[in-house]
């Protein structure tokens, strides 16, 4: 889920993985697939630095980063939309705003 929202947030701000780590000021490759796992196939991370970094260069709030990693399709969903109930006016309150 990490790695989706990371790429979602570049994407989200026009960037490939390697433009949102330049705008970060980390290394280009930073984000790259082959970086994401260890030579053994264990999952690797990037650092708590790394994430903040990457937020302070998209101005994107840690809970932000939250919801574009839980929400399956924000932003484009979030804030879900109100539900509005439509009202009749009834025979009565037309005839009187006339």
């Amino acid at each position: 889920m990490l790695w989706k929202a990371i790429e979602k947030l570049a994407r989200i701000h026009g960037l490939s993985f390697s433009g949102l780590a330049k705008i970060s000021g980390l290394d280009a490759t930073t984000f790259n697939k082959s970086k994401q796992y260890s030579s053994d196939g264990t999952p690797r991370w990037p650092s708590c630095q790394t994430i903040s970094k990457i937020l302070e260069a998209t101005n994107v709030s840690p809970l932000e980063f939250a919801k574009i990693m839980l929400i399956d399709d924000y932003p484009a969903t979030y804030p879900p939309k109100k539900k509005y109930k439509r009202t009749r006016k009834s025979k009565i309150d037309s005839d009187t705003n006339l």
